[in-house]
């Protein structure tokens, strides 16, 4: 065998090597501990705060897109928690150019036949993009489980599976923000009831809802063992409590905000000298 053939289980390639980061699981909030009951209660309050949290958001993706820079953010929640408004305020006043919202259904059949995380890897936001996931792989964890979609060792290796993956795209320095919205089964029975009886929200009610309602609390320990296991150093949950939509809107707005700002120089950039020239001779600018 030539001697410039690498052995790939020699302890001391593996030592000069750069390896994947650790995956550390951090202590979770579970749901018992959420408190539904903040709210902001003021209007002209909630647009005031409204307004300077997506004034920061376009800040925040304007030096994404700059530094090449690339987000994944993905928003998890019970049925009628109010993912589809937070996402809504979240990128009203982003450039529509540098986002993609990805509603996540039923895999089709093609899709199926491959491996779950196939149809999220299609879709990764390329430099200076924010990919939002409206559900999403952590659906094998979820309604997988507990529809028994999943066979048991499915479902629970996908933990593992799922840090995995979230320590390969941070290695590769994107950004993952996690979002959960809890909302309470009386929030949540009063919201499909206000779904059904008003004509413009009625086709977001399906009998797949009314389905899952009835197993609240195999999802509420689905729920609960995502946060436990999958809450890593490389993409910890943001659990935002949802039973009052304004105050739920601008927490997600803070916690996508301050989660992706960290370590980001998010200042507004001096002119460009070389532009400034170009328009005092062309434009006559001084």
């Amino acid at each position: 065998m030539s001697s410039s053939i690498v052995n790939l289980l020699d302890p001391i390639f593996f030592s000069s090597m750069h390896l994947p980061s650790d995956i550390k699981v951090l202590p979770s909030e579970q749901l018992e501990a959420v408190d539904l009951t903040q709210a902001i209660e003021d209007k002209p309050k909630y647009e005031k705060q409204l307004k300077k949290w997506q004034q920061r958001m376009l800040q925040v993706q304007q030096a994404y897109f700059r530094q090449g820079k690339r987000a994944l953010i993905v928003f998890e929640g019970w049925d009628a928690s109010g993912k589809g408004g937070a996402i809504r305020r979240l990128t009203e006043k982003l450039d529509p150019r540098g986002f993609t919202v990805y509603p996540i259904a039923a895999p089709d059949p093609i899709e199926q036949a491959k491996h779950y995380l196939y149809r999220f890897q299609t879709k990764l936001p390329a430099p200076g993009g924010i990919a939002i996931f409206d559900r999403s792989y952590y659906g094998r964890v979820l309604v997988e489980r507990v529809e028994e979609f999943a066979k048991p060792n499915e479902w629970q290796r996908a933990y593992q599976e799922i840090n995995e993956f979230e320590r390969l795209l941070a290695d590769d320095d994107v950004r993952i923000v996690k979002v959960f919205l809890h909302i309470s089964g009386d929030e949540q029975l009063k919201r499909f009831k206000e779904r059904l009886h008003n004509p413009i929200k009625r086709w977001k009610l399906t009998e797949e809802d009314i389905r899952n309602r009835e197993k609240w609390d195999d999802y509420h320990v689905a729920i609960n063992d995502m946060l436990k296991f999958t809450n890593t150093n490389h993409a910890q949950w943001q659990v935002v409590p949802g039973n009052r939509k304004w105050y739920a809107r601008i927490a997600v707005l803070k916690a996508v905000v301050k989660a992706m700002e960290a370590g980001v120089d998010t200042s507004i950039p001096e002119l460009d000298e070389a532009v400034v020239k170009a328009a005092e001779k062309a434009l006559g600018e001084s």
